[in-house]
This record gives structure tokens, sequence and C-alpha cells, in this order.
């Protein structure tokens, strides 16, 4: 199959290497006329994906047109505050019927939309599909064994992305709860934020655990109440990608978190980690979200007052501590009370 990466940042090389490996013909664009000459000399991203070389097969450029001129496959590879301007870019050359892959995670900031419904608006005649869950770049480009899933309204354009990524060592399942596997896939960020402020102030495994465990829950409330459903969100897009994503040394939004906890400003820690971290743009959003749709969401709550309120990490982990006695499972009660 003939197919385009848009954005040739970790995720969008190490998808390059994964796609021509599978033996389909591969281009990749970027905005960014010095990526790409670094990528056309040295086929690596010195700078983002180190080590990972890509084969000479993989075509590169900045014109957007020559790249998606033909092309049978469009993934959508650029941080989720671009997605829009870049699809809006990417219209007029997209074919009817050509399969654009949402690989981004997040929510626009403004309109608290999922990405696959800003593609719909702005290239109204592709097809749809995303792909989310345990996959650091790191790893995928190192062909490390990993577990994805793949999300469309079409079974059928499931079954190609499926058929299009899966080999070896990358397994891809299919599900029809787009909603599900986007929510889990940009929530995921907030909370792993939390952890990594947590490991900044110096706690430990407990309290990890605990994020991720609490963590999951609010994704799901707020998934559920917005038409994802509950099977997802224990799930590759939900749990696995929640663990993977607080856990990882790969993870920055861990990173960032971690320097957070450490004194830095939001600001400054986006700019030491050198990269896009989702989890700061989605953090609004999804404070926007957990109140339209009336949700309890402490952790996003808190996350949101030490990024944009200035509170203290060390009083926000206090303040999720010493909130009011409650049961785990509301839903679970004694006989008798």
């Amino acid at each position: 199959m003939k197919i385009t990466i848009l954005g040739a940042g970790s995720w969008g090389v190490a998808i390059a290497k994964l796609l021509a490996g599978n033996q389909h013909e591969v281009t990749m664009w970027s905005i960014d006329p010095q990526e790409i000459a670094m990528l056309t000399e040295y086929c690596e991203h010195k700078q983002k994906l180190p080590g990972v070389i890509l084969p000479g097969s993989v075509h590169f450029t900045c014109e957007i047109e020559t790249a998606l001129t033909g092309v049978e496959m469009v993934i959508m590879a650029v941080p989720s505050p671009f997605v829009r301007s870049t699809a809006a870019k990417a219209a007029p050359y997209i074919s009817d019927g050509t399969i654009i892959v949402n690989v981004a995670k997040g929510l626009e900031d403004d309109t608290l939309k999922r990405l696959s419904v800003i593609l719909k608006e702005e290239i109204p005649n592709a097809r749809i599909a995303v792909l989310s869950g345990p996959s650091h770049a790191e790893e995928v480009g190192r062909c490390i064994p990993t577990t994805v899933v793949t999300g469309a309204d079409d079974i059928q354009v499931a079954k190609t992305v499926q058929d299009v990524f899966m080999n070896d060592f990358f397994r891809v399942y299919t599900s029809p709860d787009v909603v599900g596997i986007e929510l889990g896939g940009a929530l995921k960020n907030v909370i792993a934020l939390a952890a990594g402020i947590a490991d900044g102030l110096g706690c430990g495994d407990n309290t990890k655990a605990a994020l991720i465990t609490r963590g999951i829950v609010e994704i799901t409330s707020l998934g559920v109440k917005m038409g994802g459903h509950p099977s997802t969100f224990s799930g590759l897009s939900g749990i696995g990608d929640l663990i993977v994503t607080c856990a990882s040394k790969h993870s920055r939004n861990r990173r960032a978190g971690f320097l957070i906890g450490q004194g830095m400003s939001a600001d400054d820690a986006m700019n030491e980690v050198k990269m896009v971290v989702e989890g700061i743009y989605s953090a609004k959003a999804a404070l926007s979200l957990a109140k339209k749709y009336d949700v309890v969401m402490p952790i996003i709550e808190v996350v949101n007052q030490v990024l944009f309120e200035k509170l203290p990490a060390a009083d926000a982990l206090k303040q999720l501590l010493t909130r009011d006695k409650k049961r785990e499972v509301s839903s679970l009660t004694w006989d008798v009370e």
C-alpha cells in the first residue's frame, strides 16, 4: 500500500520503520525543512529518535501535495495541537475514501473535541480510524513486542488498518469504540503528569499505584458519560496505555510531571523535555469536560491547579489524600448499614 505519514517526530519515524518493514511504500512529510534534510541525509531523527535507522525505501518531503498524491492511507502523526491545522493543509489533496489513521493523543483545547471529530470536519471525504495503546516510539522503533488497538466506525476500515500495521512484533486488535479509545489515550496523559509530579516529590510505588488505579476510575467515569464502552477502559487504550505512560522512562508526560514536582513551571518543563507534552495541552479540556458532564475528577482537577493556578505540588498531593471519606466502589453496599 502507498502510505504517507504526516509528522516526522519520534512516533512518525517509528511508524515509518514499521510500515516500511511491512513492505509498504512510505513517504514522510514534515513542515520543517531542516527536519526533512536531516532525515534525507541520515535516515535517522538524531534529536527525537536517535539510533532508529529508517530503510532507504522511505521518502521524505516538505511538499504536502507531493506527499499526498496517489496515496491510499495517511497516518496523522503530528502532535494533537496541530491536528486541525495539518488536516486543513492536507484536505485539498486527499482523495475520496482515503483512510486516515490518527495516532496522536489529545483533545482540542477550545472546542473540547476528539481528534477524529476534527479530522471528519476538516476532511469529510476521508474514512477515519484511530490507533492507540501502550506503544512508546523508542520501543516500537527497536521492534520490541507491542500490542495496540485500532478503532473505526466501519469494520472494514479497522480490519484494513490491522492488516497494514500488524506483524510478528506489533499486534493490532480492532474495536468499534472510537470514543473510548480516544478518551483513554487523551486523558491518561494528564494522569501521567500527576504520576510524574509524585515522582518529583519523592513518592514511591504505593503512590503511583494509587494514582494509576484512581486515575482509570476517573477516565472511565467520564468516558462512559461521553459514550465510551466501560470495557475499553480496561483494555489496551485505557489501563494499558495509562500504566506505560505513568511508569516508563520514555514517557514525556511523566518526565514533565517529574520536573514540575521538583519545582519547575509547566513551560520550563516542556522546554526541558524538548517535545510536545500532550497532557499539558489536554488538562484544561479534560477539566472542562468533567464539568460539562458532571463527573468528579479530583486528580484532573489538582493537576490543573498545579499547572495553571500555581498550587504547590506537595499541597496538591495533600489535597487528594485529605478529601472527604468515600467508598471505593459506590455501587457496593452492606446488607445492613
